[in-house]
């Protein structure tokens, strides 16, 4: 008859080792939310560096006749039992390891366990982040070894570490409530606490974080500035350049300190680009601007379509047929190889290379003109060519091209120097025949020859179109040329005058590039723009039309304007196509929020974001408010009345007959 073992239980409160793998979790364990992995691996860590620092409390695991087991059911420190658990698996101790225990046989395990859950207070984030930074400035210790103790990653550490190091005083406002943990880590972008200080004493009762956040980055230059991303942050800091990061929120680089420095590398860096254009091109001089010098004061010349060579043609026919063959090979790929990705890229590049050579400045505008290498606003070289100063230029009427649309507003009186050098027989026997004949009678005749043109252009519509194309056409691209027979001028308004860097903006960078796309593709005489109006097809020929008639489109209010009913035609014609400013134009201090008055910044806020909002700003000085309105705005389509379209959202698109005529019958008001 075999005789069944007794395990002798320890007494209660008796202190004594366990083999890890004798102890389980304990069924009257108050806590039934399972612990997080990362509370897991912090205890696991924590343990590793330090040892179990609190004995487990545990009770002997009786069968159902009452009889002890062998095994005990942790009441307190289910936590540590599964951190060690963790590192058995990850054979950094055994699975009989000894964990030192006090057995409690005498409360009920029940109320010990939830005891040990409710009545402890957790640290005071302060103080946590003051133990951090003692621990990592007496010990020495740095952020990847403190993380390893503390079970924790490194960017926590770094940010406790940097939440530690914030000024003393605002620390003891947080402890008392005075500050948010918010606010305290927007404080904590900088380590300079005498700056923190100083922005602290700025503020008013607003003390929004975004507030905070600008003031004491209002001397740096954000890492996506376009001059920032123009000379890269591994150059810059190269050169002895400091970058101020923010641990709490996405920075996007964090923001540059020196901006001098910046600027510095920034010039270097266009006048390197601007040697090496002229170098490379042949220009008689080129110059560097961080913006585009506007009022430069100079005539534009443009490249003119020319054929490749031979050579050339072969190559880009066999880089197009790689490219067509690639495309049709992994069309139905989600996601392409990197080799293949990689060839797509060159293919591209040494396709657009060859294309460029399509177009080719007149080798006499090369040799006494130039270009400006400036800083475009994502950051990119901009590099505008064919720019020939007064003193260079040698060009006659009606035989250059004009790029500068806006600046050339007066015809020139001159004769069509293209006119008479065409040199065909049947015009110089009409001139001959003139001679012959008195002024009076030439009026008569060509006055009749002019009634029967009005006429006969009066019944053919789509000739007409070609006719006022060619007039605008040249008029705004070519200089002084009289080369147009149908009387109308363009008037144009330069814009610049009225809005300063408008032609920096992103609506004007695209006018300008669509207005040196036509520009390119006149040819460089002018006596040959009616052949080329009329031979291109109906789409183009109106796009041609259209781009020259809304450059003469003038609707600026000036003070005292006499032009009511221009105005409202103008508001008429926004609708008619359907005018959406927000995709032109956004609210910020320089455009118009630092331009209007504390009213007008709040009502904007109040229309755009909310009451709550622009009740927060209220308090504020004109300056910070301003600030703080362009962040709130910025992700909004607020406008101001001025630029609002009237029914824009009922435009689905172009105008149909009946707005057309409306239209057409206001502005004939």
């Amino acid at each position: 008859m075999s005789v069944k073992s007794v395990e002798i239980i320890p007494a209660s409160g008796t202190e004594t080792l366990i083999p890890l793998n004798k102890l389980k979790k304990s069924p009257n364990n108050a806590r039934k939310t399972p612990h997080s992995e990362a509370a897991i691996e912090a205890y696991a860590a924590s343990i590793a560096a330090k040892g179990i620092l609190q004995n487990l409390v545990v009770e002997p695991e009786l069968d159902g006749e009452g009889v002890a087991t062998g095994f005990y059911l942790v009441t307190i420190g289910e936590g540590r039992r599964l951190a060690q658990l963790l590192r058995v698996k990850r054979k950094e101790i055994r699975k009989t390891e000894p964990i030192r225990c006090i057995i409690d046989t005498a409360n009920d395990p029940h109320e010990i366990s939830l005891d040990e859950n409710v009545t402890r207070e957790n640290m005071h984030p302060a103080d946590q982040f003051e133990a951090f930074k003692k621990v990592a400035d007496e010990r020495g210790f740095g952020a990847e070894e403190i993380a390893a103790r503390f079970g924790v990653t490194p960017h926590v550490v770094r940010q406790r570490l940097r939440l530690g190091a914030v000024s003393p005083k605002l620390i003891q406002l947080y402890r008392e409530g005075d500050l948010t943990l918010e606010q305290l880590m927007a404080f904590a972008i900088t380590d300079d606490q005498a700056r923190q200080e100083a922005v602290h004493e700025r503020l008013s009762y607003d003390r929004d974080i975004s507030t905070i956040r600008r003031f004491l980055t209002e001397t740096h230059v954000a890492a996506t500035d376009r001059r920032a991303r123009f000379v890269g942050l591994d150059a810059y800091i190269e050169a002895g350049g400091t970058i101020l990061r923010d641990l709490f929120t996405e920075d996007r680089g964090g923001y540059l300190e020196d901006v001098a420095l910046l600027d510095l590398l920034v010039t270097a860096r266009l006048g390197r680009e601007a040697d090496t254009l002229r170098t490379a091109e042949g220009w008689k001089w080129t110059e560097p601007h961080l913006d585009f010098p506007h009022a430069h004061g100079m005539r534009r010349a443009y490249p003119h379509p020319v054929e490749l060579s031979a050579e050339d043609q072969a190559v880009l026919h066999a880089l197009q047929t790689e490219f067509d063959w690639l495309t049709e090979e992994h069309q139905t790929a989600e996601e392409l190889p990197d080799e293949v990705d990689a060839r797509f890229g060159q293919l591209e590049n040494q396709i657009e290379q060859l294309e460029a050579k399509r177009q080719a400045y007149d080798p006499g505008d090369v040799a006494r003109g130039g270009a400006f290498v400036t800083l475009n606003h994502d950051g990119t070289v901009r590099i505008e060519r064919g720019f020939i100063r007064p003193e260079d230029d040698k060009s006659q009427p009606g035989a250059a091209l004009d790029g500068d649309a806006q600046g050339q507003d007066e015809e020139g009186d001159g004769d069509d120097q293209a006119t008479r050098d065409e040199g065909e027989d049947g015009e110089n026997e009409e001139e001959d025949e003139e001679q012959k004949l008195s002024d009076t009678l030439v009026r008569d005749l060509t006055a009749h020859r002019t009634l029967g043109l009005r006429l006969n252009l009066s019944e053919q519509p789509d000739v007409a179109i070609v006719a006022a194309t060619q007039a605008l056409a040249a008029q705004i691209f070519y200089i002084g040329a009289n080369a147009h027979v149908v009387g109308i001028q363009p008037v144009k308004t330069d814009l610049a005058m009225h809005a300063a860097r408008i032609e920096d903006t992103a609506a004007g960078k695209a006018w300008s590039d669509r207005h040196a796309n036509w520009a390119r593709q006149m040819p460089r005489d002018v006596g040959g723009l009616w052949d080329f109006v009329a031979e291109l097809d109906h789409d183009s020929r109106m796009a041609l039309f259209a781009h020259c008639t809304a450059l003469t489109v003038n609707a600026v209010k000036l003070p005292f304007d006499l032009r009511p009913r221009a105005l409202a035609a103008a508001g008429r014609l926004a609708e008619a196509v359907a005018l959406d400013m927000t995709g032109y134009w956004r609210p910020t201090v320089q455009s118009y929020l630092g331009r209007v008055t504390k009213a007008n910044i709040l009502q904007a806020v109040r229309e755009g974001v909310s009451e709550e909002a622009a009740e927060r700003l209220s308090g504020m000085k004109k300056a910070e408010m301003a600030s703080a309105a362009e962040q709130l705005l910025a992700s909004t389509d607020w406008l101001p009345s001025m630029l609002r379209t009237a029914k824009a959202e009922d435009q689905a698109g172009a105008p149909d007959s009946a707005q057309g005529r409306e239209f057409c019958s206001q502005a004939a008001e």
